[in-house]
């Protein structure tokens, strides 16, 4: 399996941008697939995530500024970003993820728990002016 992430870049406070995360030697549509971003000196969180059927869930901090959403027939997965901020100054990583009961860091999406065990090669994204 290998996700190939795009889209990063400097965006103004106030901006928007799109990440997409293509993915290849998987079946896409089978996967539950997440983002995640790490800002420096801080642990990696959970921004989004969605399930094969659409259901998603979100980071309380995006929550209504970004939308997470997939291509099941292009194996793409997008996270939409609007209305950015500072503190969403961060590296911003896309991941596979399998069903797995009571694990420590993961997302849960629609009441089942997700490890996240693929990871795209990350992207920048500095919210600056």
């Amino acid at each position: 399996v290998q996700l190939v992430q795009s889209g990063g870049g400097l965006v103004q406070p106030g901006g928007s941008l799109r990440l997409s995360c293509a993915a290849s030697g998987c079946t896409f549509s089978s996967y539950a697939m997440g983002w995640f971003r790490q800002a420096p000196g801080k642990e990696r969180e959970g921004v989004a995530g969605i399930y094969s059927s659409g259901t998603t869930t979100y980071g309380d901090s995006v929550k209504g500024r970004f939308t997470i959403s997939r291509d099941n027939a292009k194996n793409t997965l997008y996270l939409q970003m609007n209305s950015l901020k500072p503190d969403d100054t961060a590296m911003y990583y896309c991941a596979t993820g399998l069903p797995r009961a009571g694990a420590y860091f993961g997302l849960t999406i629609g009441g089942t728990r997700y490890a996240f065990n693929v990871w795209g090669q990350g992207t920048q994204v500095p919210v600056s002016a």
